[in-house]
């Protein structure tokens, strides 16, 4: 006889590093759980496949078309969105609006989605999960494209949090603040940095689990500075 799914959660960006670790993790526990991606990711429940060349507005309605048919009714306990990606360069680079195109498309495109889907989905006392980034409270010159995406999730979160926002009642939306994940990319392309000041995935994705056992919750709209020192993680609101 099968377990009892004790949860439900969409985690958007299912099949990068941080996306699979919640998946995983949230898989181990019993949940059931969907991953949007452009790729599948096998372990996850339901895969719902992000059309790369449609536009904002036709990727919203897939999706939620999607979402709306696997659930049948069904509310979310959580959505996790970890998608996003980086891009460096000033305003002098000759890459400065492609780049800049790619990481909103990236991280602003995936947020909003994501907080159309909560709005649609999640239950009462359900929790979204955005990414912003530590470096983008401040200006960003080397990577000006990926400082101001992540500058408008900080934003997008705020105005979620706010009364009117269209999320359900009582819900929580925090975003997490990095500096640098611990995943196997910035490993290889930073082999010689110190890892000991790198957040682990399986630390993220326990905190996202906690909250989704409604297990110390940050207040409503908390923008989490995730700073590591000596492989110890400590949230800091901003």
């Amino acid at each position: 006889m099968a377990a009892a799914v004790l949860g439900r959660v969409l985690v958007y960006g299912g099949k990068g590093a941080l996306g699979s670790t919640c998946v995983t993790q949230f898989k181990s526990k019993n949940w059931w759980v969907g991953s949007i991606d452009m790729r599948e990711n096998d372990l996850a429940d339901v895969n719902v496949i992000v059309p790369s060349n449609a536009t904002w507005e036709e990727q919203e309605n897939q999706i939620l078309s999607q979402i709306k048919e696997v659930l049948k009714g069904e509310k979310l306990d959580g959505v996790i969105c970890v998608a996003g990606g980086w891009a460096g360069g000033n305003a002098a680079s000759k890459d400065y609006v492609k780049n800049s195109d790619l990481m909103w498309k990236q991280s602003v495109w995936s947020s909003v989605i994501a907080s159309s889907i909560a709005a649609h989905h999640l239950k009462q006392g359900g929790f979204l999960t955005l990414t912003g980034a530590k470096p983008a409270i401040e200006g960003t010159p080397g990577m000006i494209g990926y400082g101001m995406a992540k500058a408008a999730v900080h934003q997008l979160t705020k105005s979620l949090a706010n009364e009117g926002s269209g999320l359900p009642k009582d819900s929580l939306v925090a975003t997490i603040l990095p500096v640098t994940l611990d995943t196997p990319m910035n490993r290889k392309w930073m082999p010689d940095a110190d890892t000991s000041t790198w957040t682990p995935l399986e630390f993220v994705a326990g905190l996202f689990f906690k909250w989704g056992q409604n297990q110390d919750r940050p207040s409503n709209g908390s923008l989490l500075q995730l700073i590591t020192k000596n492989n110890q993680t400590e949230l800091i609101t901003v």
